[in-house]
């Protein structure tokens, strides 16, 4: 219970208006000021003014006589709050737990030019295990997390970036050239998340997007074949991974799925 001294430092005009703008949802996107009262317990003369000073301030809109929707200042608020969470930070505590339920390295990557940026990793104890270590770069076109990253690029945004570029130094069956990198793209887009193998050790990937629905990273479990190609195991961690990326994704204010 609150003493005197605290409820004291409380601002109840603030209050009222924080409250009439969590009203909003989905189901209710447009409102009244008899909602707004009804919802306050309060007279509709008596938020008139918080009413008035909101539509102002832009955090309401008018939308006809005594009617109201959120206004951009509060889009504008909610997105300049999402863009500043830092990719790392909000997807370190769920790569670690994934972690800690597969036994396998989990990686977080961004894209840079060609490149797969390497900048976070959740290390696995194991001593059979594949561990990338932060700052490395790999050609894109060569690895799962890499083709996830340029799965959202446009077709003409891919084209531009690899306009002259030789695929075919790095061994099959990775894409040799772009028709090719492209239908890879395609199909691996299509199933949700890409996979790709190398020196016994296996890669599952999935993306991370945005508030925007922008994919801006992508996170991958990693180990080795013995473990990864076990029964049932490969369909089972990709789930986990695919659920991962997804309660990521939620975070940084993705809303389509």
């Amino acid at each position: 219970m609150k003493t005197n001294d605290e409820n004291d430092y409380t601002v109840p005009a603030l209050a009222r208006g924080l409250k009439i703008l969590e009203i909003f949802n989905q189901q209710q996107r447009v409102l009244s000021t008899h909602d707004f009262a009804e919802h306050l317990a309060v007279s509709k003369s008596a938020i008139y003014r918080i009413v008035q000073t909101l539509t102002e301030m832009q955090y309401l809109k008018k939308v006809a006589r005594n009617t109201y929707e959120l206004g951009p200042a509060v889009v504008s608020l909610g997105y300049s709050f999402l863009a500043s969470r830092d990719i790392s930070d909000v997807s370190a505590p769920h790569m670690n737990q994934l972690r800690d339920e597969t036994s396998v390295s989990c990686h977080l990557a961004i894209l840079d030019g060609r490149d797969t940026l390497y900048i976070y990793r959740a290390l696995a104890s194991q001593r059979l295990s594949v561990n990338v270590p932060v700052g490395t770069r790999l050609p894109s076109h060569s690895n799962a997390m890499g083709r996830i990253l340029l799965s959202g690029l446009s077709d003409d945004t891919l084209g531009q970036l690899y306009l002259g570029a030789q695929l075919d130094g790095v061994p099959k069956p990775n894409p040799q050239s772009l028709p090719e990198l492209r239908r890879r793209i395609k199909e691996e887009k299509a199933q949700g998340y890409a996979i790709s193998q190398s020196d016994f050790a296996t890669a599952i990937a999935t993306p991370i997007r945005n508030y925007a629905n922008e994919v801006v990273a992508a996170i991958n479990l990693s180990g080795p074949d013995v473990f990864m190609q076990g029964e049932g195991i490969l369909a089972e961690i990709t789930t986990q991974l695919q659920n991962t990326s997804m309660a990521i994704s939620k975070e940084l204010g993705y809303r389509g799925w």
